[in-house]
């Protein structure tokens, strides 16, 4: 079960490694709240446009302009990565041998678009993480039950050559089902080579759930969850 600070939430297998700091954010846990802390205030933030897109960047130094993109992975300590959702699923994963992390945002059309297994074959690439051995944490996402989709989503996922079953129909709704998106993401990580007994999730639904925010519940368009990943320069105790 995952650890509530009530301002974020932690996931036990991730807070057993000792050179990572990590949480999901609640709607309590606002961008100020990162200098209230300081185990987290001796971070340089970093945060992408995200665009629902299959881009993975790929970060060595704080880059000089904002970027643009739906992942991003490091192997320096002190930087802080961050992704926001309102519905949508975020994904870390740890490679702990090498030392190195990655935070995914993973909604529909990036799940289409596999951007979860894209990032896995990023860090691979870039700091030779063996998939087989990476340690992964998902967040709160919408769940199954409450993520009604339309016949183009449901098209554009086999079209894309992604399982059907990841969906289900919907009992009253002609042409309208519901996405698993958890589910689709597991797949693509078993698909990737990353074991099953390696994957953690905060099983908890945005749109049910109200210390989260939901897109779809709130229809919000100024706030977010704030979820963040890194490898602090000091240890703190």
């Amino acid at each position: 079960m995952p650890s509530d600070r009530n301002d974020y939430l932690t996931v036990p297998m991730l807070e057993e490694i000792p050179f990572i700091l990590h949480g999901f954010g609640t709607r309590c846990w606002e961008e100020s709240d990162f200098e209230s802390k300081p185990e987290l205030a001796q971070f340089e933030r970093l945060s992408l446009k995200q665009i629902h897109s299959d881009i993975v960047r790929v970060i060595t130094a704080l880059p000089e302009r904002p970027l643009d993109g739906d992942a991003l992975i490091t192997d320096r300590p002190g930087i802080l990565l961050l992704i926001t959702t309102a519905d949508c699923l975020p994904v870390f994963l740890v490679d702990v041998e090498g030392k190195a992390i990655a935070a995914v945002h993973c909604g529909w059309m990036g799940t289409k678009r596999r951007v979860l297994q894209k990032t896995v074959e990023a860090m691979g690439s870039s700091f030779g993480s063996d998939p087989g051995s990476l340690l992964v944490a998902m967040g709160p996402c919408i769940a199954a039950d409450c993520y009604e989709v339309g016949e183009d989503v449901f098209s554009e996922f086999v079209q894309a050559g992604l399982s059907e079953d990841v969906f289900q129909k919907h009992s009253e709704k002609k042409n309208k089902y519901f996405l698993n998106l958890r589910k689709a993401n597991r797949m693509q990580l078993a698909e990737s080579g990353v074991q099953p007994e390696n994957v953690s999730a905060v099983d908890l639904c945005t749109h049910c759930d109200d210390k989260l925010l939901s897109y779809r519940r709130d229809r919000i368009t100024d706030r977010r969850l704030i979820n963040f990943i890194g490898m602090p320069v000091v240890k703190f105790e």
